[in-house]
Parts: structure tokens; C-alpha cells; sequence
């Protein structure tokens, strides 16, 4: 029997998604270890600066003689393309997308446009520099309707985003969404059912339905016991349940990904998908979304990790025999 690869599992990172990746991490680890896997975990400060978590995880890569990285890390550094640059320095195999498509994903301004060049729906939308103790911005009325949606350009898990229902509150949520980074972004709060569809490989996994148990599905929703409802597989017609699925992997495609992806999107009345954002590195708990969306078609939560595991290191060897 070919001898396996040592695996190193990434979490925590310094963004501020650090607690949520160690979970995900962690779930990751013990998945290899029951399918006899070698597999490490490298739990990474959240007080370090970029230069100093990339100096900390490259001798930590090699100290473990890593031959694939599993990055179980959300957010800054871990879906910005940083530790994937890293990893294809020291020609280590890794998991999930590559840096140029980490990149694309990250930023939600790039990754619009990318979708409206393939003919993807997105939400009305604005980019704005802004700074918090600036003068007030207006929307433009022509552009936008109250309600409107305040987010980061470049955060994840609903962090910094808010619903604004009118123009006196949105100075406070520009000032908010800014805490994470200058660029921020407008957009219409478009009506309809949430969803989320995954990809693996590529596959599109079953719809999952999101159902918060107030207006709007934030950080608080996601992450609170109970906020909110998962429907898995979402009750969708079947040929409606198809055309979510086709936008989902289209997005996925669009922006380069490879392995998994997990693609936010408002379904409208008139059954239209909306694409908001693509996940390069989805929550990998066992009770994730993602997860949970392969276990519809069979694939258990320890076959999924195992899988990735698989798709990385065979991706890299067949790269090594192409060069060789």
C-alpha cells in the first residue's frame, strides 16, 4: 500500500474568524485521524502580524515535513491567497482554491464584476472608499432605495455588514463596515429566499435553505444556537432546484475556484438566483453548511475531508510528473 502523505491542518489565523476556523480545524483533524491519516494540527496565533504568521506557519510546514496543507482558516490571510502564496512557495500541496482565485473570491468588488462579465444576476451595488470621521456619503437615489446592505469588501461570515433602513443610520454602518478595511460596499437588500449551494470538485451539491429567525442573517444569526433554520435539501422545485445550482457552480468557475466552494444567493419571487458572494473556504464543522449538503448525496463528513485531502495531493503530483 502507497504510503500516505503528512497532512497539516491550518486554523485559527489572525482574522476575525480566528475561533470559527479552530473549530473547523479541529473537526478536520479528527476526521483524518479516524480515517488513519497523519495529520498535524498547526494552530496559528491571532496577535501576530501577516510577516510574522507566515514566518511562524513556514517553520512549522517544515519542521512537520508537510506534504499537504489542509487550510481550515477563514477570512484574512487563510482566503486572501496569502497562505496559499506560501504553500506554493515551499511546494506544498494544499487544499482549496489557488491564490489568484483566493484573491478574486476575497474581494467582493473584483468578484461582482467577474460575475456580471459571465452573465451571472447580482445585486444593484457601489463601491466607496471611506474612512471612519469623513464626511457623510449619500446614495445616489437614481442607484438605490432604502433598504440597502453595508458590508467589507474583503471580510467573510457576515462580519461588519448591516441592514440600513434609513439615511440617517448609514454613516454609523459605513463607519462599521470600515473598521476591516477602507473599501466598503453598497448594495440594494434584495427580497427573497436565502440559500447557499456548495460545490465539490465539480459538483454542485443539494441547495441548503436558510431560514434566521429575524430580518437579516448576520454574524449573530450564524452563529448563535437556534437563530436560525438550515433546510437540507432546500424544498425547491426541481427545475428551480437545478438553476440554483448551475448559477452557484457558474460562480464557482468564474473565479478560478478548484476543490469546494460555497456560493451565497437570494432566490427571488420570480425564481431569478442572485449571486452575493462566493466562500473559497467554507465552515468545516461537522454541522457546517457545506457538510452538510454532501451528506444529502452520501458523502459522510470524514469521506469529505478525506476527499479534499486526495484532490490536493493528487493535483500536485500529476503537476510534479508534468515537469518532470
Amino acid at each position: 500500500m502507497t504510503e500516505l502523505p503528512r497532512v497539516a491542518v491550518l486554523m485559527g489565523g489572525p482574522s476575525s474568524e480566528h475561533d470559527i476556523s479552530l473549530k473547523s480545524g479541529r473537526g478536520v483533524v479528527e476526521a483524518l485521524a479516524r480515517r488513519h491519516w497523519t495529520a498535524e494540527a498547526v494552530e496559528i496565533p491571532r496577535t501576530r502580524s501577516v510577516e510574522e504568521v507566515c514566518s511562524v506557519v513556514k517553520t512549522e510546514l517544515k519542521r512537520l515535513g508537510t506534504e499537504v496543507a489542509f487550510i481550515a482558516l477563514h477570512g484574512t490571510f487563510g482566503e486572501d491567497g496569502t497562505i496559499q502564496q506560501l504553500c506554493q512557495q515551499l511546494q506544498i500541496a494544499y487544499t482549496g482554491s489557488t491564490a489568484a482565485a483566493s484573491r478574486l473570491g476575497m474581494d467582493k468588488a473584483a468578484s461582482r464584476q467577474r460575475f456580471e462579465q459571465v452573465g451571472l444576476t447580482v445585486p444593484r451595488w457601489h463601491s466607496v472608499d471611506f474612512t471612519p470621521g469623513q464626511s457623510a456619503v449619500r446614495i445616489q437615489p437614481e442607484r438605490f432605495t432604502y433598504p440597502v446592505v453595508v458590508k467589507p469588501s474583503s471580510q467573510g461570515s457576515s462580519i461588519g455588514v448591516s441592514l440600513v433602513q434609513r439615511p440617517e443610520t448609514l454613516q454609523a454602518a459605513l463607519a462599521s463596515a470600515a473598521q476591516y478595511g477602507p473599501h466598503v460596499l453598497i448594495e440594494e437588500f434584495v427580497v427573497g429566499r436565502e440559500l447557499t449551494v456548495g460545490v465539490l470538485g465539480d459538483q454542485a451539491l443539494p441547495v441548503v435553505e436558510i431560514k434566521p429567525h429575524h430580518m437579516f442573517f448576520d454574524f449573530s444569526a450564524k452563529y448563535t444556537a437556534g437563530s436560525t433554520e438550515y433546510l437540507v435539501p432546500a424544498p425547491l422545485p426541481s427545475r428551480v432546484a437545478k438553476a440554483v445550482q448551475a448559477a452557484g457552480l457558474a460562480a464557482h468557475r468564474a473565479l478560478g475556484c478548484r476543490h469546494l466552494s460555497r456560493t451565497d444567493v437570494i432566490l427571488q419571487a420570480d425564481n431569478t438566483p442572485v449571486i452575493l458572494e462566493v466562500n473559497t473556504i467554507p465552515g468545516f464543522t461537522p454541522t457546517s453548511l457545506l457538510p452538510k449538503a454532501a451528506g444529502c448525496i452520501g458523502i459522510s463528513y470524514d469521506d469529505l475531508c478525506e476527499q479534499l485531502v486526495k484532490m490536493a495531493w493528487q493535483g500536485s503530483t500529476r503537476l510534479a510528473r508534468a515537469a518532470s
